[in-house]
């Protein structure tokens, strides 16, 4: 927590809804020891670095703030617009715990909820030593004590609604934080445990906080397919095509499926209730363009904003982290290139990752959430690209040269079936 304090721009207020050791004091800049408001108000003026407010101090630990001082508090740093951090649960130095009943105490107002984890304990028996309250772990993982606590035992505890989950408000975005991922081995199985955590979360951070070092983060991202054009050039809808015995749109969506985007949109215009039709069976969401005939420009904007809430650059609740765009004439598109494109951007959380064939951008394109804005800016025959100008531009190197066909004319749907039968 202080950890965080340190990056956010000072100054930054911190509490806790629960008991500090004395030995934390010095890790802040200021310790106030409020009972009532009064001390919060007496350093209105003059704020600097990281302020701590607890209660009163009691056997080598601070005591939680009151209730009444807590919500004066929120209302204190809303006004100066303040970031407040607030520890509502410990472990007592042990990288893993399962909470009590009391436990955590998370404050209803709270707009975020981060989880620690410590994937030390990842291997270890199920024990005292690297777990707090480890028979309320046992319950909830399924595991008995003294046995090895493995990545899908962990994820039981975090997926769990008296465990991980237990007691967030709702409308609160949830984040884990897979702490300690100190080796190669750990970043793996940290890898491994995130994409199990998601949608139950709305980010995972893998990180190495002794090495400030954070290694990836992963978040869902949408699958936007724009089928609304009216194939004027091929003559007839080519989102209807046979691909491998099924329609050109129902092949992208099962792949989109498949790679886990979520959710996945369908965005529809010419020959609607056609292309509808043939995806009506699978888990995806229609989105009907009424405005096709403007242009590419007008399905981004409808597919963007058939994700709730309206896109904007933060990234709040129900909300992915970025978005591919995929095209109805490249049914040849398979989940290596998606998963490619997540694994970049849970890497490096670049704004816009294209695949580069021999030299050349393909598609499809994966746009992080912080150029949604722009991407709803965009007006007529217009598509992504549009924006490259504004935003860093990562061009990930792929060596399927198929990425680089589309299907505009019957000459080019020969070509492609030609190509990979």
């Amino acid at each position: 927590m202080f950890q965080l304090a340190k990056e956010l721009y000072p100054p930054v207020v911190v509490t806790a809804t629960t008991h500090l050791g004395i030995w934390q004091i010095p890790l802040a800049d200021k310790h106030i020891i409020a009972k009532t408001p009064a001390p919060i108000e007496a350093m209105e003026h003059g704020m600097s670095g990281i302020i701590l407010v607890t209660g009163e101090i009691r056997d080598e630990r601070t005591e939680p703030i009151s209730d009444r001082v807590l919500r004066w508090l929120r209302e204190f740093c809303g006004y100066h617009s303040l970031p407040l951090l607030i520890e509502a649960d410990g472990s007592r130095q042990k990288p893993l715990k399962a909470p009590a009943e009391h436990e955590p105490a998370i404050p209803g107002f709270v707009k975020q909820v981060v989880q620690v984890v410590g994937l030390q304990g990842l291997g270890k028996p199920l024990s005292e030593e690297c777990v707090h309250r480890p028979e309320i772990f046992t319950r909830l993982s399924g595991l008995k004590l003294g046995e090895t606590i493995t990545p899908e035992a962990l994820v039981r505890v975090l997926n769990h609604p008296n465990g991980g989950l237990k007691n967030i408000p709702e409308n609160t975005r949830r984040v884990v934080l897979l702490n300690q991922a100190d080796t190669p081995e750990l970043q793996s199985q940290a890898d491994s445990i995130a994409k199990s955590l998601l949608p139950s979360y709305h980010s995972v951070t893998i990180a190495s906080l002794k090495e400030e070092m954070i290694h990836a983060v992963r978040e869902p991202i949408a699958g936007i397919i724009l089928a609304a054009g009216e194939s004027t050039r091929f003559g007839q809808p080519k989102q209807l095509l046979d691909w491998r015995g099924e329609p050109f749109v129902r092949a992208v969506v099962k792949t989109a499926l498949e790679s886990g985007l979520s959710p996945v949109i369908v965005v529809t215009g010419a020959s609607a209730e056609h292309v509808e039709t043939a995806v009506q069976d699978l888990p995806v969401q229609i989105a009907r363009n009424t405005e096709w005939q403007s242009g590419q420009a007008s399905s981004i904007k409808v597919g963007l904003s058939t994700l709730t809430p309206a896109p904007s650059p933060y990234k709040g609740e129900g909300s992915p982290g970025g978005a591919i765009f995929l095209l109805t004439d490249q049914p040849q598109i398979t989940p290596p290139i998606l998963h490619a494109l997540m694994d970049e951007h849970a890497a490096t959380l670049d704004p816009i990752i294209a695949p580069l064939i021999l030299d050349r951008r393909g598609n499809p394109v994966l746009f992080d959430r912080i150029t949604f804005p722009d991407l709803m800016k965009l007006e007529g025959d217009v598509g992504g690209r549009g924006i490259f100008s504004r935003h860093k531009v990562n061009y990930l190197p792929w060596h399927d040269d198929a990425l680089l066909l589309d299907v505009d004319t019957p000459e080019h749907y020969q070509r492609l079936k030609d190509l990979l039968e």
